[in-house]
């Protein structure tokens, strides 16, 4: 009879926020090997009696001192097999979103915190440890595919947003600009997505523009938008060069 395989069950988070209207990931720099000084998602081993999102939220504040402020779902799980040079490990990670997040800062097993732009994470010369571009690309997916048919846009916005805030983060999340007039058409017309609030604010020289937020009651991951808000097609020509890191470290 063929035993079963124990392997370690390691977590990993993509968490992902925008940043001067440019979609940026949450990454930790190794202190220790394998891979010590390369940059890596946050993440670590499930301890005994744990449950995985617990694992998630609890390194997560270990090695960057935040506690998860906004949407949090599991991503996937990758492996065991050929993603760790220590040998064999299940990893579940999770795929978290908010509009802001508490100042990062290094602990545990992470020499620095930092968030940084995820075209250059996801560049082919990628500086991520392990599999984790992989693990990246996959959540950065699940956020662009969801936000076509879900609220969960607003996720990225606080609580009130004007119709510019919420085309601009779509922008960021897609990497694509969008008609601003299409969009507010599609935006507003839209059941059970976002509603007036009655409140305004100045974004310019303009008139003040009205704030929205998501519809009270609503899940922010529900198939809402229909028809969908699809994302433009990917440009034919050569990918984004990779913008500069940030310094938050």
């Amino acid at each position: 009879m063929t035993q079963p395989l124990t392997v370690p069950i390691a977590v990993d988070i993509v968490a992902l926020t925008v940043i001067d209207h440019t979609l940026h990931a949450l990454v930790v720099r190794r202190g220790i090997e394998p891979f010590k000084d390369h940059l890596a998602l946050p993440g670590g081993f499930l301890r005994e009696g744990e449950q995985t999102e617990e694992a998630a939220a609890r390194e997560l504040a270990e090695e960057t001192g935040i506690t998860p402020p906004g949407h949090l779902e599991q991503l996937r799980t990758y492996g065991p097999q050929g993603r760790d040079p220590r040998g064999p490990v299940l990893s579940v990670a999770y795929l978290l979103l908010a509009p802001s997040f508490a100042p990062a800062r290094a602990g545990g097993d992470a020499s620095g915190a930092l968030w940084h732009p995820v075209d250059a994470l996801l560049a082919p010369d990628s500086p991520l440890a392990f599999d984790h571009a992989s693990i990246l690309a996959d959540g950065v997916e699940r956020a662009r595919s969801k936000i076509e048919y879900s609220p969960l846009a607003t996720s990225f916005c606080g609580p009130e947003f004007t119709i510019t805030q919420l085309r601009t983060t779509y922008e960021a999340i897609w990497g694509s600009a969008l008609d601003p007039r299409n969009f507010h058409r599609k935006a507003t017309k839209t059941a059970s997505f976002i509603e007036p609030t009655g409140g305004t604010v100045r974004e310019g020289a303009g008139r003040p523009a009205a704030l929205y937020r998501l519809v009270p009651g609503v899940d922010d991951t529900a198939f809402v938008l229909d028809p969908p808000l699809r994302r433009p097609p990917a440009p034919a020509s050569s990918p984004k060069s990779a913008s500069a890191p940030s310094t938050q470290e």
